[in-house]
């Protein structure tokens, strides 16, 4: 069957199916005729095990390690068990100090947050994880493309370096090129790899609470 019909008997976006593909979760036959994935029963029942599993968020890995056989089913879900019985009573801790912060805190403009934050502190050292507020895929966009833009500008410095030594003590033309083209030939993978990060990071599996 092809992938829409998988995405309406499974209730899984493309995206996600594609993704579970691309880590190995998943390998759907390709038909022989036309080149277009085909997939089976086999499939889609493989994909609702991953659904479930992962809406009761277990890890992709330990969830390629199950399919492998080197996990069993029932460690995993056990290990899984007592992460959501802690996180249970993190959240629990994180209500009641809303509540309580709730009735003592006064109008934002004079609100002091310190004895607050201390108080988290000693919550976090006896257990309690608080949720911390960040996008992890604009995170590492940004580091990619910071890392790339000091390695072009590394790049150019070398550039501008060899063109300064040409002046200086000029060297056949062709040999030139030759030196310019090494950079400049870094620059272009830099920039090739770069944009596949970019659409590596935004071709992730997209949000099982709001996509599934």
């Amino acid at each position: 069957m092809k992938i829409n019909e998988v995405e309406q008997q499974v209730g899984i976006t493309k995206k996600n199916i594609r993704f579970y593909e691309q880590q190995g979760l998943l390998s759907p036959k390709r038909n022989l005729e036309n080149g277009y994935r085909d997939y089976s029963k086999e499939d889609v029942t493989e994909l609702k095990k991953i659904k479930m599993l992962r809406k009761l968020s277990l890890p992709i890995e330990e969830i390629r390690q199950i399919q492998k056989g080197d996990l069993l089913l029932a460690d995993a879900l056990q290990r899984q068990a007592i992460l959501l019985e802690r996180e249970k009573a993190s959240l629990e801790e994180s209500t009641r100090l809303c509540r309580l912060l709730s009735e003592e805190v006064c109008p934002y403009a004079a609100f002091s947050p310190d004895q607050y934050l201390e108080r988290m502190v000693e919550m976090e050292e006896r257990g309690t994880r608080f949720k911390n507020v960040s996008n992890d895929t604009i995170r590492k966009k940004r580091g990619s493309i910071l890392a790339a833009i000091i390695f072009i500008l590394l790049m150019f410095a070398v550039i501008s370096m060899l063109i300064w030594a040409y002046t200086q003590d000029p060297i056949p033309n062709a040999l030139l090129c030759m030196f310019l083209l090494i950079p400049g030939a870094f620059i272009l993978a830099v920039i090739v790899a770069l944009v596949q990060r970019i659409k590596e990071l935004e071709g992730g599996e997209e949000d099982a609470a709001r996509k599934y």
